[in-house]
């Protein structure tokens, strides 16, 4: 299976790059289309996620947001495939920005920023934006296998501009350093069910979250803010809010956790305005899983 897995995604970096880009996408919109009415585990977990993220929508309401958000989903991974063609005026004039100065000025100043964000949109092409107009990022990355697959996608982010770390037990010691030094870190940060995520309430219900971002924050000084990114027509937009303040009282532990309750609830803002460009096909809820909607 892994070796079939590197195989498809080899296929998908050449074969999608050969199409022309109007073809590329409009197969993409009908395949996400199939697996929206296939409706497997991938589909089901992401209605019930969106379900709770608009608990005011109607079945069909409901069904044709699904929809859309796989077609966002499958757009991804065209832009991901296509990436490597685009130029760089390309991938510069098709993203807008709003509050670009909370990354910029304290960079200016030779301090560190932290970007939390989550998986919405296409990040990778966010990170391009930054490294083509001067602000090179540093972010980490989960050992996939098989090996080839990894050193793919590191070659890839590699060519983009990006430090890319292996997701270990010395990254955030790296990253400290690298915040220290007055660089830009981006970690996706929406999701981490294990026992070292920090609760937090989101939409209402109980989730955890990386303690990564808040605590290299706490431990380094940079100042920390999120990021949303959503689709246009033609690229992304990217949504800061912040900065996300280190309490003044509390242990370490208890200024992470209001710092990335902080964070949720920015997700959480750009999730209720643009929730067809969250790609998120796993669970993110950690209370008793709740039936389908009929």
């Amino acid at each position: 299976m892994k070796h079939i897995a590197y195989l498809g995604y080899s296929l998908g970096w050449k074969l999608v790059r050969l199409l022309p880009e109007t073809s590329a996408y409009r197969i993409a919109y009908f395949a996400a289309d199939y697996l929206t009415k296939k409706n497997g585990k991938g589909v089901q977990r992401l209605r019930k996620n969106y379900a709770r993220i608009r608990p005011e929508l109607s079945v069909a309401q409901l069904e044709e947001l699904v929809q859309l958000g796989m077609r966002s989903y499958l757009r991804y991974w065209i832009d991901t495939f296509r990436f490597p063609t685009w130029s760089r005026e390309r991938t510069i004039s098709s993203v807008t920005v709003t509050g670009e100065e909370l990354l910029r000025d304290p960079l200016a100043n030779g301090t560190g920023v932290i970007v939390s964000l989550p998986h919405a949109g296409n990040w990778d092409h966010a990170g391009a934006y930054f490294c083509f107009t001067g602000a090179p990022l540093v972010t980490v990355a989960e050992h996939l296998e098989p090996e080839k697959l990894f050193q793919k996608f590191l070659e890839y982010r590699h060519s983009i501009g990006m430090e890319v770390l292996d997701l270990n037990s010395r990254a955030i010691a790296v990253l400290a350093q690298r915040a220290r030094a007055g660089k830009l870190i981006a970690l996706v940060a929406d999701r981490d069910l294990s026992s070292s995520g920090v609760p937090v309430n989101f939409f209402g219900y109980p989730s955890r979250m990386p303690a990564g971002p808040a605590l290299l924050a706490v431990q380094t000084g940079a100042h920390l803010i999120t990021a949303f990114v959503s689709y246009t027509q033609s690229g992304i937009h990217i949504d800061f809010k912040g900065p996300i303040s280190v309490p003044p009282l509390g242990t370490a532990t208890e200024k992470v956790a209001l710092m990335t309750q902080q964070a949720a609830d920015n997700f959480a803002s750009g999730l209720r305005e643009h929730t067809q460009d969250w790609h998120m096909l796993q669970r993110i809820w950690v209370d008793e899983d709740f039936k389908e909607r009929s």
